[in-house]
């Protein structure tokens, strides 16, 4: 079977929208894909600021921003498909939303862009609230991605995304990932007080020294003690670890190489949790805007040993919007599309709300 899918992703980072267009072949269980087209929609700075601040939104206000998002996704999605030339070929449309509030132990969780809004704008199928279910099951709704992870990319016994947040996968007998550190989030919050987006190919934090004292602090937060299955909300980064970084005060420089310290180690602590790590012929995929810092991948292959794999940019920048385009795929085909495993549930579900944009 061939499918033809659109995933969207917007990330922690708010670097913009992530849409990637893939062919998907399935035949008796194998799955193969091909990353298409793939675009990241940088948001404006009235958007950047209306998705950073939709936590402190009074109800109506909150329900209003969720709708008007699924509406920009829709007419996001709409120019994406007449850039390509796109009519007539996508099947289904897989949206994460941007998340706001994430609160499994309240079974909670929440991502903006309204599902049946983007169907009504573009008249396709969509599948959305992909954690939804898993939540209500009594799980972490997160990470979402492993069961795309199976079977797309098993190869590999570690996959490591390095997004706004931090996470790794770690394939075994049964697959295990959970949410290590805030990542790009904190990073590029310290390369904004000079201005920048992000810091370039890590080179300010290349040029610091590591504050000691202030690793020492980070490294103690409970999180990091905390077994899997489990998972971080947005604010860790901007509520919990910026203002420790702030607090403790020092150059610039130096904070961002000690918050590069701190991943680095965080992900060694995490990759140490399975008893395996070091087997012979295991590799660890390294996808994610983090992917492409190259301080702090020269890090990571320092600090490791195994193999560091940062693969193609179209994976490295699209991983998870093409995560989302098969799972919604899964989703149609009534599949299993989270894993209990990973998250805790009570067991595997076929997550997502469906939105047929067509009519009947």
């Amino acid at each position: 079977m061939i499918y033809r899918a659109i995933g969207l992703m917007s990330g922690s980072s708010l670097d913009g929208l992530d849409i990637a267009f893939v062919e998907f072949h399935e035949n008796g269980g194998k799955w193969q894909f091909e990353i298409q087209q793939a675009d990241c929609l940088p948001y404006s700075p009235e958007w950047k600021s209306r998705l950073e601040n939709a936590v402190s939104l009074n109800a109506l206000e909150y329900q209003l921003l969720h709708a008007d998002y699924g509406h920009y996704i829709g007419e996001r999605v709409n120019e994406f498909i007449d850039r390509y030339d796109l009519h007539y070929k996508v099947a289904v449309i897989g949206s994460h939303g941007h998340t706001t509030f994430h609160m499994p132990e309240r079974r909670m969780t929440g991502q903006i862009g309204d599902g049946a809004a983007i169907a009504a704008e573009t008249g396709l199928t969509v599948v959305s609230d992909l954690r939804a279910l898993d939540i209500a099951l009594g799980g972490q709704g997160a990470p979402i991605v492993p069961a795309g992870e199976q079977l797309l990319l098993g190869q590999y016994r570690y996959l490591l995304n390095l997004g706004g947040i931090a996470n790794l996968t770690i394939k075994g007998a049964r697959y295990k990932a959970f949410d290590i550190c805030a990542a790009n989030r904190v990073l590029n919050l310290l390369a904004g007080e000079l201005g920048k987006a992000y810091d370039e190919n890590g080179a300010l934090a290349a040029s610091g020294l590591v504050d000691e004292a202030l690793l020492l602090e980070l490294n103690a937060l409970n999180y990091y003690q905390l077994p899997a299955p489990k998972s971080l909300a947005n604010d860790f980064g901007t509520d919990t670890v910026y203002p420790i970084i702030k607090r403790r005060g020092g150059r610039l420089k130096d904070q961002l190489r000690t918050y590069v310290e701190h991943i680095i180690q965080q992900v060694l602590q995490a990759l140490e949790t399975d008893a395996d790590y070091g087997l012979e012929g295991a590799q660890l995929l390294v996808t994610g805007g983090g992917a492409l810092n190259g301080f702090l991948i020269s890090r990571l292959k320092a600090v490791l040993k195994i193999p560091v794999i940062v693969p193609d940019e179209k994976l490295v920048l699209y991983k998870e919007a093409l995560i989302m385009a098969l799972m919604a795929v899964l989703r149609w085909r009534e599949e299993v599309n989270v894993l209990s495993s990973v998250t805790g549930a009570s067991r595997d579900s076929a997550g997502g709300a469906m939105w047929l944009g067509a009519g009947a």
